[in-house]
């Protein structure tokens, strides 16, 4: 039986803890938040004890597992933490404000050897993994990206707040750079331009309303992704968009089937295996089977695509080009 803890049990918790709540061999065995209230009704539903601190709940709570749902701001150790004491880790994205943090998580991963996997849950698209396989003898020139919607949350929320959550590029957009690097490899550098021009009125607003950033890709390939938050009433979405080898145009939606362009130069073939049902049946499989090549973003893989937007928000203090930290 693989007994989990959890460390923030808001909204973006519940789904995780519904479903392993629901998994044969798995039982909640603490939830934790900074909200006595959440972390109460939480234990009430799904089980375990409650508990306010993080410290005393890993101190007192016999675990195997430890989920993080935590927003940027708050990664302050206890993944670390918790990596140290010999627990298996799912960290939600994007992983950490600042590097040195995550260079920190990731070295007491590695040195407990357990396994970790980060919330990039796009990743498990069977379609996603026929692009993949598609591009993989293939040369691309420009790989792009956007994301763009409206403002999360009310005037007291975190994510408007630029330095508790790095901005609608760096919370949110992470899934759709994350995807980009499963197709198109890692980024080695980017340029950044921002803007706030339609969310002035906006309360408590300080992130950007428009984000470009210039992607150079360690292939050559280069790229860029737009977010925007102005779209407050409605109409926004995400895309990707590949120019490649043999003069094609590849549109991908997040799910649905790709598009080849022009029509009839060339087809994807479905992807042919089996994936998890979900991101949490992906990682428990992986910990009961012990094999990490069921989880298809660990920790560093979590870093390196972090990185990318830790990097862009540098670029736009700075008005330069910035190389992106190594990982």
């Amino acid at each position: 039986m693989l007994r989990v803890g959890y460390v923030g049990t808001g909204g973006n918790a519940q789904g995780h803890l519904r479903r392993l709540a629901a998994m044969d061999g798995v039982e909640i065995g603490a939830c934790c938040d900074i909200s006595e209230d959440r972390a109460k009704s939480s234990a009430a539903e799904h089980g375990g004890e409650a508990h306010t601190d993080w410290r005393r709940m890993l101190d007192g709570v016999d675990l195997d597992v430890c989920y993080f749902s935590l927003p940027p701001f708050a990664h302050e150790g206890a993944e670390a933490a918790a990596a140290a004491q010999g627990l298996h880790i799912f960290v939600e994205k994007p992983v950490v404000m600042d590097m040195d943090r995550g260079y920190e998580t990731k070295e007491a991963i590695d040195k407990a050897g357990v396994l970790s996997c980060v919330g990039y849950q796009l990743r498990y698209q069977p379609a996603a993994h026929a692009v993949r396989d598609f591009l993989a003898d293939k040369a691309i020139t420009m790989a792009v990206t956007e994301r763009w919607g409206g403002i999360a949350g009310g005037p007291d929320h975190w994510w408007r707040v630029m330095s508790r959550s790095g901005g609608m590029l760096h919370e949110q957009a992470t899934h759709q750079l994350d995807i980009l690097r499963m197709f198109a490899g890692d980024v080695v550098e980017v340029y950044k331009k921002e803007a706030l021009r339609v969310n002035t009125d906006a309360e408590n607003n300080t992130i950007p309303d428009a984000e470009v950033v210039m992607l150079e890709f360690a292939s050559g390939a280069i790229g860029y992704i737009t977010t925007s938050s102005a779209l407050t009433d409605g109409g926004g979405g995400s895309r990707v968009e590949l120019i490649v080898e043999g003069h094609l145009r590849i549109q991908y939606g997040f799910g649905d089937t790709p598009v080849v362009l022009p029509k009839g130069a060339a087809e994807i073939p479905e992807y042919p295996h089996a994936l998890p049902a979900s991101i949490d049946d992906a990682f428990i499989q992986a910990i009961q089977q012990n094999d990490p090549s069921i989880v298809l973003s660990d920790y560093t893989e979590g870093l390196k695509t972090c990185a990318i937007t830790v990097a862009a928000n540098e670029s736009a203090q700075t008005g330069r080009p910035v190389r992106v930290p190594v990982v």
